[in-house]
């Protein structure tokens, strides 16, 4: 079994239906002068991310949905070119994309059951012919050549357009441990290859204590004990690869000390976002043994177009967010060096009001403590935030990116790359380096 990287020496030998081939050797990388890294896992140190050598890095990048919803492949490829808009996300700055999946299609895959994907093969004549598994290895070889990394989302147990909705990481058919199976699976098939290098195990576990199901977060090893979920699914995971970074979010609600997770009381439960939930973290730490230093919180956070929380009636601003709801919800993690934070959605509509102040605050938070994040979102077709590009899928909101930009990993003008070998942007990039051509 060979652990070398697939790197540009692939590039036209394997095709993107073909790309999990073993080659007959191992791929020769010459190192460089200063002995960086040839392989771009990375890990934890205190409240950093770092790669192999130690050198700190920042993940600043979007969200591009599609592959978790009923299309069961990236939205956009309607009309989009799947090479241009990869290009275009590294060439401005985006140096990881989180890609939303779901239980269903990873079990489907796990079977080998793909299907042939809405995709406009005029304006994308390189996917002709191609299912939509190998849509998703040829974003993979593009994220490479342009020196992008990949988190996969697991947003939802069904692939449905709203599965989002449901609370839990199960539901019906697909069962915790089909789940856990889809998880080793794809954890597997792409296990020497390190242009994915992280996993977020569960999109927005939820529920509130009135309702019949909802995520909690103790000891126990209750079927709907997400904390519990999260461990099992992450240990499962790095047995196949201990390289990935584990992304684990937050629950809806958390109930105040000394009170029961069987309180209806409304006054004993704190509330928040869906996933942006980690006091239980203060407690009850995720335990990943000895592969702790993988560990990545990953909270939610959103604007009142998205919903009117009760922390933005009356007067608000960065310092009542900051010290209301972002420090003891999830920035104390952070602040308190436990373990890095990923802010893993973030973003909305520019109103020139409310959601824009409330934007432009969270933004400023995350320039300033260096959080990694993962704006929500490239698609222009996401409701209630609206996304990156327009609707022609081929330009860009350029308000929402220069509101984005402050936000993203710039040395001495040009982007940073999570890619030791390749810029940002690819070999002929103007506007971005490659991580070993970055200090430290």
């Amino acid at each position: 079994m060979f652990s070398t990287r697939w790197k540009s020496a692939l590039r036209g030998v394997v095709s993107a239906a073909t790309a999990m081939v073993v080659l007959a050797g191992p791929i020769v990388v010459t190192t460089p002068a200063q002995a960086a890294p040839t392989m771009d896992w990375l890990h934890t140190q205190g409240n950093k991310i770092v790669d192999e050598a130690g050198k700190e890095v920042w993940l600043t990048g979007t969200n591009w949905f599609g592959f978790n919803t009923s299309e069961r492949v990236f939205h956009g490829l309607w009309s989009g070119n799947l090479e241009g808009i990869t290009k275009s996300m590294a060439e401005r700055g985006l140096n990881v994309i989180r890609v939303p999946v779901s239980s269903q299609l990873l079990d489907e895959w796990s079977k080998g059951q793909t299907i042939m994907p809405n995709v406009n093969t005029w304006a994308n004549p390189d996917l002709k012919g191609l299912n939509n598994l190998q849509v998703f290895d040829r974003f993979l070889a593009l994220c490479e050549k342009y020196g992008l990394k990949v988190i996969l989302d697991l947003h939802s147990a069904e692939a449905d357009n709203s599965g989002h909705v449901y609370p839990l990481w199960y539901k019906g058919a697909i069962t915790t441990e089909i789940v856990y199976a889809g998880w080793t699976w794809i954890t597997n098939r792409y296990r020497n290859n390190d242009t994915i290098i992280g996993a977020d195990l569960k999109n927005e576990p939820h529920g509130r204590f009135s309702e019949a199901l909802f995520a909690k977060w103790d000891t126990s090893t209750d079927p709907t004990n997400f904390k519990h979920f999260a461990e099992t699914a992450a240990r499962r995971i790095l047995a196949v690869n201990p390289n990935l970074l584990i992304f684990v979010e937050g629950t809806e609600v958390y109930p105040k000390d000394g009170v029961s997770w069987t309180s209806k009381n409304p006054a004993d439960w704190y509330s928040t976002w869906w996933g942006g939930q980690l006091r239980g973290v203060a407690q009850h730490p995720i335990n990943l043994g000895a592969h702790q230093d993988q560990l990545v919180y990953s909270p939610h956070d959103y604007g009142p177009l998205v919903y009117e929380q009760p922390w933005f009636t009356g007067n608000w601003d960065r310092t009542t967010l900051e010290r209301d709801v972002w420090d003891p919800n999830w920035l104390y993690i952070h602040k308190q060096n436990k373990a890095p934070l990923l802010i893993g959605e973030w973003g909305g509509f520019l109103d020139g009001g409310r959601n824009q102040k409330w934007m432009t605050a969270l933004r400023d938070l995350i320039r300033e403590q260096r959080l990694h994040h993962t704006f929500w979102v490239l698609n222009p077709n996401s409701g209630d935030t609206g996304g990156l590009l327009n609707h022609d899928w081929a330009t860009w909101d350029e308000a929402k990116y220069a509101l984005l930009k402050p936000a993203l990993w710039a040395q001495g003008g040009k982007f940073v790359s999570l890619d030791h070998q390749v810029k940002l942007g690819g070999a002929g990039s103007t506007t971005g380096i490659s991580l070993t051509e970055a200090t430290g």
